[in-house]
């Protein structure tokens, strides 16, 4: 199984396709691509390229441990849980950064 990640321009957070083609942050909301839905993968690979919005944009390999999704590639997994995903510690949730429409970012 597949999934779509990327990330996104503004804010640089990872992303994950999900089944109704929006780019959300939770790895576990993610669509799931069969190897059979090359088509349907590489359509949505297509508009999101054309949109702008999502750089970076990479095919990852998964698995499925239980109800849980779980990248195999290592990268994937520290994407997933890194410092631009939003972390839960000790019952405390902390959101990643969010720029607003007319934010910035230094160069």
């Amino acid at each position: 199984m597949e999934i779509l990640t990327g990330n996104e321009l503004i804010s640089g957070g990872t992303v994950y396709l999900d089944a109704n083609n929006r780019w959300v942050e939770d790895l576990q909301a993610a669509r799931l691509f069969s190897k059979d839905e090359t088509a349907e993968r590489d359509a949505a690979l297509a508009a999101t390229k054309a949109g702008g919005r999502i750089v970076s944009l990479e095919i990852e390999d998964v698995s499925h441990d239980g109800d849980r999704i779980v990248p195999k590639r290592l990268r994937e997994r520290i994407r997933a849980a890194g410092p631009t995903a939003p972390l839960t510690l000790n019952g405390q949730v902390y959101e990643r950064q969010r720029l607003g429409e007319d934010g910035h970012v230094s160069i």
